[in-house]
Order: structure tokens, then C-alpha cells, then sequence
């Protein structure tokens, strides 16, 4: 799993996201995803690329979750998706970012909306 490299803004919506974006694209890395992790800290984020669907099976707190196309169209947004859950697959998905439960309802994030990726400040 690579370090937070990007932060993850809503365009459509003027919001941040998330500060510091990890992403898993190796086959592993996206099968480990957040498991093993007590919680996702406010700011914090997982992008899982490729990746048309989730589950929660073994993990210890509730996420919010969205599903981009290969342009950063949001095309399904789950709040709150609990432990023991799994979604179904969304076709037109190209990645999945994890994100902390209130994520979505903090920035107004809903489907259909623009993310993007921006690299982090260089220090």
C-alpha cells in the first residue's frame, strides 16, 4: 500500500473530502484494505483501484464509501455501510474510496458529483 500521496476533493461541491489519500491497488493490498485497523481517522482515506465492490466482513467500525467511474463521477455513495456488510457490484465503478462514517453528510457528497485527486503539498 502506497503512503497518503493526494487528497480528495468533491468538485461539484466546493468540499474536501479527505486530506490524506492511501491507495491500495495491488491485489493484495485491496483484499487487506482497511482490515486489522481499530478505526479511520477524520481526514484519512483508502482508494481501492480496480474496485467495483466492498465488503466489511472483520472490520470494527462503520465507513462511508464511493463508488467513482473511470472520470471521478460519484455513481453510488453508502453512507454508514457497518461491519458485516457487503455491496453489490457496480459496473460502471472504477474505484471505491473508503472514508470515515460522516464523510458524505459532512461535504454534501451524493452520486453523480466530481472528485478528484490532487497531490498533497510537498513539505
Amino acid at each position: 500500500m502506497s503512503g497518503p500521496s493526494a487528497r480528495l476533493v468533491n468538485r461539484t461541491r466546493g468540499a474536501v473530502l479527505a486530506l490524506r489519500v492511501e491507495r491500495a491497488e495491488g491485489v493484495l493490498d485491496r483484499m487487506r484494505g482497511l482490515l486489522g485497523r481499530a478505526a479511520l481517522r477524520e481526514g484519512e482515506a483508502l482508494a481501492l483501484s480496480p474496485c467495483a465492490s466492498i465488503h466489511t466482513f472483520f472490520m470494527r467500525f462503520p465507513i462511508d464509501a464511493v463508488f467513482l467511474d473511470r472520470r471521478g463521477r460519484v455513481v453510488r455513495a453508502l453512507a454508514g455501510l457497518r461491519p458485516w456488510r457487503a455491496t453489490r457490484f457496480h459496473l460502471r465503478a472504477e474505484q471505491v474510496v473508503e472514508l470515515p462514517e460522516g464523510s458524505l453528510a459532512r461535504t454534501g457528497t451524493c452520486e453523480g458529483d466530481e472528485l478528484a485527486f490532487e497531490p498533497c503539498a510537498q513539505v
